[in-house]
């Protein structure tokens, strides 16, 4: 059974509701080297623009003014306007920028450099180096602890998480996870840290703020019946703002797995497009919407019925996604 027939039923019988307001749908396209622009309140694809060569990691500023896009072969992070799609100026982000965090502020860009081993720090409106962080083999994953406390840096080599404390730019803990560690995210308040671990299989649990340094609570497998175990491949997650749904996007699994946090337990497995990769909400968490980097689509979830609505086509190669603030 083809995904897409799966999902075009699917969206016969549970149509879209219309949020109050549409936002702006950026996805970058890897091959396509594009962003694909979507209108959340239909769905549609409303532009296309050129992003460099190898579009990756993709965010935005919180005022929703700046789009800011690591052009990973072109070792810089490329700024546009959200609006207009002019390109505005360049960021010196290193070597081969893959992902990054934002600042909640907007005033620093935490960027992981695959092939130099480092963590970059940009200051975005001086446009200047603040720091290099040396950290483990392959960095990939970042995250911003929500008290701004800590960045996390996951390296896909070195298989761990490092807490990079942003008063010094100093590593202060490393915590050992399962092999290819390729995202982090923390929950809103702050208590729990999930590292999802691609070749490993396994989301690791992590109390960050545990005496005596960071613990790993538990990590959680996966299994689906007809698909092969090394198809489970965890890579993009994204936690609820209550803290009580963790989505994982489970690559060539072509699975979003949907975790209780509480118990730890998968609740739910949602099929998607093909080779699911990243995730990202609506600004009012009804929607999540993945990246299917084989299907060259999107699909977009109903997070509270936690069932696939519709895929849509977009570039080539989708790879990253953020959805404009209110």
């Amino acid at each position: 059974m083809k995904t897409n027939g799966v999902l075009t039923a699917l969206a016969l019988v549970l149509p879209l509701a219309s949020p109050a307001l549409a936002n702006k749908v950026y996805v970058s396209n890897e091959k396509g080297n594009t962003i694909t622009v979507l209108n959340s309140d239909t769905w549609e694809v409303t532009a296309e623009f050129p992003a460099g060569n190898r579009p990756r990691g993709i965010g935005i500023s919180p005022d929703g003014k700046h789009l800011y896009v690591c052009a990973s072969d072109d070792d810089t992070v490329r700024v546009f306007d959200a609006e207009t799609y002019q390109e505005l100026w360049t960021l010196p982000s290193g070597p081969d920028p893959e992902l990054f965090v934002m600042h909640p502020s907007g005033e620093y860009l935490y960027i992981a450099n695959e092939d130099d081993n480092l963590v970059t720090v940009v200051d975005t409106a001086n446009r200047t180096v603040v720091a290099e962080v040396p950290v483990g083999v392959e960095p990939e994953g970042m995250a911003i602890s929500p008290d701004t406390r800590f960045v996390i840096n996951t390296s896909e080599t070195t298989n761990m998480a490092h807490f990079i404390d942003t008063s010094d730019y100093k590593i202060k803990h490393n915590v050992l996870v399962d092999q290819r560690p390729r995202y982090a995210v923390y929950t809103r308040d702050g208590s729990r840290l999930f590292v999802s671990s691609e070749i490993g299989g396994t989301v690791s649990v992590i109390d960050p703020n545990a005496e005596g340094g960071p613990v790993t609570l538990q990590k959680i497998g996966f299994e689906v019946p007809g698909v092969q175990p090394e198809w489970l491949q965890p890579v993009g997650m994204k936690v609820t703002s209550d803290g009580k749904w963790l989505f994982v996007a489970l690559g060539p699994a072509n699975r979003v797995a949907v975790i209780d946090v509480a118990s730890g337990e998968v609740a739910k497995y949602i099929l998607v497009g093909q080779r699911v990769w990243q995730l990202a909400f609506t600004p009012d968490e009804k929607y999540l919407i993945t990246t299917n980097g084989n299907s060259n689509d999107v699909t977009i979830i109903d997070v509270e019925k936690q069932e696939a609505l519709k895929s849509v086509q977009v570039g080539q190669q989708p790879w990253g996604v953020v959805v404009a603030p209110d």
